[in-house]
């Protein structure tokens, strides 16, 4: 029996407001900050406080909504999420359960079988909860309770289950957090935790339109590990089915080490939670001026600057796409082709995903912490195409510039790095190479021409790697040919 699987994504992504989503306190980065230090008496949950909606949080969940294309509540309202947690110091959550902010979103992605388009069934606001540290220490184990993220502004993105693979739900999980980047409202740096993503997934038979019983994965804050996590659970489900047993619905966790998921609890339902509205807050109203205000200001979104991208600079469909999913990547570009003028965008773009990307990934750096401008970029790209210096001491230059910020032309003068293109220098580097080498000659006219490209790289080595390469090969062609016609 064949098997397809069924699965929902659940995202939520903490808001980059300054302050809290109820409360004044200042939204601090809790990896780096000292526990405790942003922490009211209101979103400490002490009694008869009273909280008070963050305006720019909701501005901020309006702009995602818009990009999604949903449609906007006028009204929504706040309601009371049970349960108890240690890190979640009153015992219940503010969220938004039966009239959220909004709601009928959609998506496209783009997968290995062409476009999908995913439907969002809601977006809504709530509030993080605090962060616990589990210790051990002297044969005990505790847990220390940091309220530095309690009562952070979260905006909870919730798909319909349209997702069949693991690969569209990385897909997905990756088009969604461009477009927070883009919408400058939330870092999407995933391993501090500020967009964490838990897919709910069931199998059925193919062809069936039951759904099964379905696991929830927690708070997964890779690519990687929510591929993995996916693809695992699928196959758990498949072989407990072929077996003969049955899945039990319930939260699981995911083991990096190990590649599996494991059980943490049965999944509660919404009834365990015992929802009702928050009595403290009134209805949020959105009123349709503040919402074509916000839709107005929107930037351009990663699908719309894509497809500009494509037509503008004629780019391929995988070059656009890898230039656009980041923001500060793409205005980088446009610096770069600006600064660049006349030289073709491909090049430009080559140059980027090429030798930059290999540099940022061993340095483990991102483009906004680059020493080479975009005008530097632009500056090496202009010495190779006029013929100053060939692509492989460009290379060299631009590791350099990476390390060091100077100009290309500097340490070009400084190393003495010019390309050589006197053609009768380069004819005198040929003919010694094969004074030198009778034995690779004789194989070359023997029929192995393959030796031709080991006698180019003599050349290139005799002149230091700065002969212009075009320049070797018409010398090299012609005095080969030359032994070819002589005599035997």
């Amino acid at each position: 029996m064949e098997f397809e699987a069924v699965i929902g994504l659940e995202v939520h992504a903490e808001l980059e407001t300054r302050s809290k989503m109820f409360c004044a306190c200042p939204v601090v980065d809790s990896t780096v900050a000292q526990p405790n230090i942003a922490v009211c008496p209101i979103c400490a949950g002490m009694p008869g406080v009273l909280p008070v909606v963050n305006q720019r949080a909701v501005e901020y969940a309006l702009r995602v909504a818009l990009a999604l294309e949903c449609q906007i509540n006028h009204t929504s309202l706040f309601a009371r999420k049970n349960y108890f947690y240690p890190d979640l110091p009153k015992g219940y959550q503010i969220s938004q359960y039966e009239q959220p902010l909004a709601r009928h979103g959609k998506l496209v992605i783009v997968t290995s079988q062409g476009e999908r388009l995913i439907r969002v069934r809601r977006v809504h606001l709530e509030e993080d909860t605090g962060k616990l540290t589990h210790v051990s220490r002297d044969g005990q184990a505790y847990s220390l309770v940091d309220l530095n993220r309690a009562g952070v502004p979260l905006l909870e993105i919730v798909s319909e289950p349209d997702l069949h693979t693991a690969e569209e739900v990385r897909q997905y999980a990756t088009a969604l957090r461009s477009i927070l980047r883009y919408l400058q409202v939330n870092s999407g740096d995933m391993q501090k935790g500020v967009m964490r993503i838990e897919p709910n997934v069931s199998v059925r038979p193919l062809g069936s339109t039951e759904f099964g019983t379905r696991t929830e994965i927690k708070n997964l804050n890779s690519f990687r590990a929510l591929e993995r996590g996916v693809a695992f659970e699928i196959q758990r489900q498949i072989e407990i089915i072929q077996k003969g047993g049955q899945v039990i619905q319930e939260t699981r966790g995911w083991d990096e080490a190990r590649d599996v998921t494991f059980s943490q609890r049965i999944k509660e339902g919404e009834d365990d939670y015992r929802y009702f509205p928050e009595p403290d807050l009134p209805p949020l109203v959105v009123e349709a001026e503040w919402i074509e205000t916000v839709r107005r200001d929107l930037p351009e979104l990663p699908a719309a600057r894509l497809l500009r991208f494509q037509q503008n600079y004629d780019l391929g469909s995988y070059d656009a796409s890898v230039l656009t999913l980041e923001p500060a990547v793409a205005d980088y570009f446009e610096q770069a082709v600006q600064a660049a003028s006349g030289i073709p965008p491909k090049t430009i773009a080559n140059w980027i995903t090429g030798e930059l990307f290999g540099l940022m990934n061993q340095a483990g750096i991102g483009i906004e912490e680059l020493r080479v401008t975009p005008e530097a970029l632009a500056e090496l790209t202009r010495m190779v195409v006029q013929g100053e210096i060939n692509q492989n001491t460009a290379k060299a230059v631009l590791a350099e510039i990476f390390e060091s910020g100077q100009p290309a032309a500097e340490i070009v003068a400084r190393r003495g790095l010019s390309q050589i293109s006197d053609a009768d220098f380069i004819t005198g580097l040929v003919q010694q190479v094969l004074s030198e080498n009778p034995d690779q000659i004789a194989s070359y006219l023997a029929g192995k021409e393959t030796v031709s490209r080991w006698l180019f790289g003599q050349v290139m080595r005799l002149a230091k790697g700065q002969a212009n390469p075009q320049v070797i090969q018409t010398a090299l062609d012609r005095q080969l040919q030359e032994l070819k016609n002589r005599p035997r």
